[in-house]
């Protein structure tokens, strides 16, 4: 005996999940097909006794409205939001018949509910199902509509997936199917997926109902069309864990690896530091945090509406490792986050600046990234100084303080505002570096550093380079100073002798064996020439100990 699976769509354009079950509930089969044939292809190889759950009307004869079947199930369960959309003759797609029962016949199920024939199928309605079966107070909202963004999609579609595996015995294709839903960057993605999770819960009802035939209620008749779903009011069949224990064992587990993360943490920050300096990045600090064991568990039991946020915490709660990257300016944002994106996985990129400002407001801006470095889920937050002064500040006025009522609009207001000027700042200041960058082009370095000190001052080599590398940006300020001990030891005491160097120096070349994907900063720019120029000796700069392994790799990728 098999139990099979139909949720099937109202036209050939769509796709159809299928899913059979064996008479202990064990998955055998999961798919997704398009046409009638690939549905009847598939399913041939299961042509003995079976009972088929089909998520489709089977019989349809009112011309408008509603069937009598819909209009009972949803007074029933209209208050879990799960009532059914109507189905009428003047619906094209029902017009010369319905495609379930065309797809019935050609599986040669009979489609009465009360029939014992040996290869039957029943219209099923999964929404209604799981309510009854897994003691839902709601429908799960993984179907996308306006208002669901891909996070709450992702977490409604996993939590239906393990209410599934808590009632049948599932296969490598369906552990193919969740790790598809776990890294999913599009909506896209996760309708793929669905349509077969859909197929195993109808595939579930068939069994249940097979086995447990008292439990099970028929809304309608089989003239006018009818739907079979697990009685309302009876016991849930999942015995999964209490929420509360699902939160506590999260949490003890979370305790327990604490200190590795905290090391994962750590080593995180240097990492990222790492990239930006390899890249020339100009930032102003790198920073982490690894969330405390007290912050995991308030976040774990977090609900919003009534409804869990967070399903399996130590799975969806993604910010257990953090680093933040704060720059000086806007077009930084973009470079730290473009190096990251070269150097790492990048899991979700969202940027929270261009969404509120897609709202038609000012507000919280700021780039996250969840990467994965070597296997462990960093939560990198990149913004300037200025969009984490506001953030900062909101967050402690909002979150920490007590704002009395009667000022919340106020201070909505005030926040908008400081948003507003805070963005024009931050477009100034880019204004004036760009300014700053055409004027010392033209103008040639001033003296301002200690005669008897042999190194290029700092400051003068700042400017010499904004000269030199016109279309580079800035670096960080200590790299200028770093960069000066080296051109001592290669014996470049002077401008004149650095750009005596800089002459035999190939640019062009350069860039082309670079493959700079990022506008690299005035210091990198030196490095990569001093490199060019001096070779193997640059290498051996004691100065350079700490980083030769990757200046061995630049130095090969230029040679060619």
């Amino acid at each position: 005996m098999h139990y099979l699976g139909i949720d099937l769509a109202w036209g050939e354009r769509r796709p159809t999940g299928l899913a059979v079950l064996d008479v202990d509930a064990r998955l055998l089969h999961v798919s997704a097909v398009l046409t009638d044939d690939e549905i009847a292809g598939t399913l041939a190889a299961y042509d003995g006794d079976c009972l088929a759950g089909i998520d489709a009307p089977l019989i349809v004869k009112n011309a408008t409205g509603s069937r009598p079947a819909e209009q009972a199930l949803s007074a029933d369960f209209r208050r879990f939001h799960a009532g059914t959309h109507p189905s009428n003759t003047g619906k094209p797609e029902f017009a010369g018949g319905t495609r379930g029962a065309r797809v019935a016949k050609r599986l040669g199920l009979d489609i009465d509910p009360r029939s014992g024939r040996r290869r039957r199928g029943v219209e099923v309605y999964p929404h209604a199902a799981t309510i009854v079966l897994f003691g839902l107070p709601t429908v799960l909202r993984y179907k996308a509509k306006p208002g669901r963004d891909l996070a709450l999609l992702r977490s409604e579609l996993l939590t239906l997936m393990s209410l599934v595996e808590s009632v049948v015995g599932t296969d490598d294709a369906w552990a193919v199917l969740r790790d598809q839903v776990e890294t999913a960057t599009q909506k896209a993605q996760l309708r793929r997926v669905e349509d077969q999770v859909d197929a195993a819960v109808c595939a579930y009802v068939a069994w249940f109902a097979d086995h447990r035939p008292d439990a099970v209620t028929v809304y309608g008749d089989l003239d006018s069309g009818y739907i079979l779903t697990p009685t309302l009011g009876g016991a849930p069949v999942t015995n999964l864990p209490s929420r509360a224990e699902t939160v506590r064992q999260a949490v003890r587990e979370y305790a327990e690896g604490h200190p590795e993360l905290v090391r994962a943490g750590e080593h995180a920050v240097e990492q990222v530091r790492a990239m930006l300096d390899e890249a020339g990045i100009n930032y102003l600090a790198v920073t982490g945090r690894t969330k405390t064991v007290a912050s995991f568990a308030e976040k774990a039991e977090r609900e919003v509406d009534g409804r869990v946020l967070y399903d399996d915490p130590l799975d969806q709660i993604t910010d257990q490792v953090g680093v933040r990257v704060l720059t000086y300016l806007r077009d930084d944002v973009e470079a730290v986050a473009d190096v990251l994106a070269e150097e790492t996985t990048v899991v979700d990129d969202r940027d929270l600046g261009e969404e509120t400002a897609s709202e038609g407001r000012f507000g919280y801006a700021s780039r996250h990234l969840l990467l994965d470095l070597d296997g462990q889920r960093v939560q990198v937050q990149v913004r300037t100084i200025l969009q984490h002064a506001w953030a900062e500040f909101e967050h402690d006025i909002r979150y920490k303080g007590t704002v009395p009522e009667a000022h919340v609009g106020e201070f909505d207001r005030r926040f908008t505002l400081a948003a507003g000027l805070l963005e024009l700042a931050d477009r100034e200041f880019s204004e004036i570096r760009d300014r700053l960058r055409a004027a010392s082009a033209t103008e040639p370095p001033q003296p301002t550093s200690d005669p008897d000190d042999p190194r290029l001052d700092p400051r003068e080599l700042a400017v010499y380079l904004a000269g030199q590398f016109s279309d580079a940006g800035w670096s960080r300020t200590d790299h200028y100073a770093w960069i000066t001990g080296l051109l001592l030891e290669l014996g470049v005491t002077s401008f004149d002798e650095l750009s005596e160097v800089l002459r035999r120096v190939d640019e062009p070349a350069i860039a082309a064996r670079m493959d700079y994907r990022h506008p690299p900063g005035a210091v990198r720019r030196l490095d990569d020439a001093l490199l060019w120029a001096f070779g193997d000796r640059y290498l051996g700069l004691h100065g350079n100990a700490h980083r030769r392994p990757l200046l061995a790799q630049r130095l090969e990728r230029m040679r060619g």
